[in-house]
């Protein structure tokens, strides 16, 4: 016969059975203030804190957004080292180390030719481009007056100073990013380090993500390699190519057709060559250059430019492009625009040279997450076909 306590004993050696550990540890160790016990509210918690430590996150991206386009931009210049020394392997069987020591030493030279060797007439032919320019403009201006318009020099002068001040405002908006040479140094260091040991680098990343994701990281990672190595390499040929087009057009091809050597042709082709480097704007404003200065010359001239500056984009178009474009990335023309139009306002010169670029790598990155998510869907689907039959 048992009585109320043995009931009650009973009881409580039952509730404690029932009890998990985690329970009795909290029973043990007491509450506090600061315990959230309804799980909505824990749910809620967790969901602030994530949410905190995305806007975080990305305050933190745009603070130091400077920083992290110089460090795209030494991978930009990596992969065009990279690319090089790879061209040279399929020749010289050396190591790797002395493949990219000269591609720098081939850049170096290059440079330095044309700084040394073509300075002098491009100084001569730059001293003169200014002031072409304005008897361009002032031609224009008379013209549009003759033909009823009424246009103020001094309102375009106003006009071209507000543009001038909105794009020095932009450019000073970038502080230490554009600060010149040591910004230009300090891509070129990181740049060569990362093209001696890419695989480094790559690992220390990989290193960081959890280990079911580092094989998908490992091809990520290996496409937008190839992808930005093949994108510089063709922009680099289309540079090549435009300028050289250009130079012969100008300087060898007119006086064939009766037109004569067009004014300051070398620098007009070189920079031809390095306008080539930003698609689109890059286009518009060598061709802009090139047919002022051929109109200074007379109308058969000017006429003769701009056929020199149709025929040669057409011919990077039609001829060049597409050979790269089946290699590499095909970005449409207006997101390229759109995405050049961005990166100008917020980073100016760099952001506008980087442009096509990250957009590229973000395209890459784009196309293997839907193929990774395609790749689980079927596994998903398979796993449910098993399990059905």
């Amino acid at each position: 016969m048992s009585g109320p306590s043995d009931t009650a004993s009973g009881q409580g050696e039952h509730d404690s059975r029932l009890a998990s550990p985690t329970e009795l540890a909290r029973e043990d160790l007491g509450n506090s203030p600061s315990r959230v016990s309804d799980p909505r509210l824990q749910f809620e918690v967790r969901r602030a804190i994530i949410w905190t430590l995305v806007v975080g996150g990305f305050i933190l991206a745009i603070y130091i957004s400077r920083s992290l386009l110089v460090i795209f931009g030494a991978l930009v210049f990596a992969a065009m080292i990279d690319g090089g020394a790879r061209l040279l392997g399929r020749i010289l069987p050396i190591p790797r180390y002395l493949r990219v020591a000269m591609v720098l030493v081939l850049s170096i030279a290059f440079l330095a030719w044309l700084g040394y060797f073509a300075g002098s007439t491009i100084s001569r032919e730059a001293a003169l481009f200014p002031e072409i320019v304005e008897r361009q403009v002032s031609e224009v201006i008379d013209w549009a007056r003759a033909q009823g318009f009424q246009v103020s020099q001094s309102q375009l002068q106003n006009y071209a100073g507000s543009i001038t001040s909105g794009i020095g405002t932009l450019t000073r908006a970038l502080g230490g990013l554009l600060g010149g040479l040591t910004t230009v140094v300090l891509i070129a260091i990181i740049g060569v380090y990362v093209a001696l040991e890419p695989q480094l680098y790559e690992r220390g990343v990989a290193w960081t993500l959890p280990r079911a994701h580092r094989a998908s990281f490992y091809v990520t990672a290996k496409r937008m390699a190839q992808t930005l190595r093949r994108l510089m390499a063709g922009r680099l040929l289309g540079m090549v190519v435009e300028g050289v087009f250009t130079y012969v057009m100008l300087a060898f091809v007119g006086p064939l057709v009766g037109i004569g050597v067009v004014p300051m042709a070398a620098l007009l082709a070189i920079l031809t060559g390095l306008l080539a480097f930003v698609p689109n704007l890059g286009a518009l404003l060598s061709g802009l250059l090139m047919v002022m200065v051929g109109f200074s010359g007379g109308v058969e001239m000017g006429v003769y430019t701009i056929f020199v500056y149709l025929f040669v984009q057409n011919f990077d178009g039609y001829v060049v492009v597409p050979m790269i474009a089946r290699k590499t990335v095909d970005l449409a023309p207006a997101l390229v625009l759109a995405a050049q139009l961005v990166m100008g306002i917020l980073f100016g010169i760099i952001g506008l040279f980087l442009a096509d670029p990250l957009l590229a790598m973000i395209k890459v990155a784009l196309e293997r997450r839907a193929e990774t998510a395609d790749a689980e869907d079927q596994d998903h689907a398979r796993k449910a076909e098993t399990n059905g039959a």
